[in-house]
């Protein structure tokens, strides 16, 4: 069990950790660079973990349009979201606004999915969420503002689309009853494929003039925050299921915030406040969708 919650742990710390990567990788290079990069070298430890296990065969060919559809949404555009908004953003915020997928991907679950029934204490989660959500970004500073607006819209983007993933895993592809790790593996496998003709390699050795910043890219960002990240979060998928598992991104943005605070980066009340609000939201929405399951399953008893 310790190893479980060493895991556990590791998880929201690498996964927290990310944005300051992103931030350093930046300053150099271009998103487009940082997401083909990221994509590689996240790629390598997934595809032989897969491999070594005999996870990958022809048969799963059959499903390539699925895997398609989320290495362009669920990877490349998703990644690609995220570095633009770490760019234009401080670290800390940007990762507060990343630890709002789990509350997009609770939306799109009712919207989208008929399994999925909402009550009182989900709409307070919602609320409660997008009221965070508000507070991090200051709208009413107008011209004023000291966060770009740009980059928290970059940043719910890529939540929204990810939240959107889910749903369409939980209709097209659980029912296939693929093991993760496969589906993970193609999914980066072709976002690779799909990055490479798109990314201009124009000054991409610029990365190497830090080295901070290159190793925070290729092991930070790449094999420990991509690759590594995915291996823990499906061990702890085996060994806590997946409400448990997905525990661990509450410690994504308080950790985010910590480590940009240690940066430099400026964290007041209204950060605060913000991360409380959000995680709370999530925290709601979660208890509310485990009533409602509770609710639904003897109603379909004979």
């Amino acid at each position: 069990m310790i190893l479980t919650y060493a895991a556990f742990i590791s998880l929201g710390l690498i996964w927290g950790s990310n944005f300051i990567y992103m931030k350093w990788a930046a300053a150099l290079i271009s998103p487009e660079q940082i997401v083909l990069l990221r994509v590689f070298f996240g790629f390598l430890p997934l595809a032989f973990t897969a491999w070594h296990k005999g996870m990958i065969d022809r048969s799963q060919l059959r499903h390539l349009p699925h895997f398609f559809v989320m290495a362009v949404a669920a990877t490349a555009f998703y990644y690609f979201a995220i570095v633009k908004g770490t760019q234009l953003l401080p670290s800390g915020i940007a990762g507060v606004l990343g630890g709002s997928i789990a509350l997009f991907t609770s939306i799109s679950s009712l919207l989208f999915l008929q399994t999925e029934k909402f009550n009182r204490l989900m709409a307070i989660g919602v609320v409660l969420g997008f009221v965070g959500i508000v507070l991090i970004t200051r709208p009413w500073e107008g011209e004023n503002n000291s966060v770009n607006l740009v980059g928290v819209i970059w940043m719910l983007s890529g939540a929204i689309v990810l939240g959107l993933s889910y749903v369409y895993v939980r209709r097209f592809l659980s029912p296939l009853s693929l093991q993760p790790l496969a589906l993970v593996t193609w999914q980066m496998g072709l976002a690779l494929i799909v990055l490479l003709p798109l990314t201009d390699f124009s000054g991409i050795g610029r990365i190497l003039e830090n080295s901070h910043a290159a190793i925070g890219l290729v092991v930070g960002l790449g094999v420990l925050g991509t690759g590594t990240a995915f291996l823990l979060y499906y061990f702890l998928l085996e060994k806590l299921g997946a409400i448990a598992s997905s525990g661990s991104t509450y410690i994504t943005p308080v950790v985010a915030l910590l480590i940009g605070w240690i940066a430099g980066e400026k964290v007041g009340w209204l950060e605060l406040a913000a991360v409380i609000l959000i995680l709370t939201g999530i925290a709601m929405l979660q208890i509310g969708r485990q009533q409602a399951a509770h609710q639904i399953i003897p109603s379909q008893k004979p």
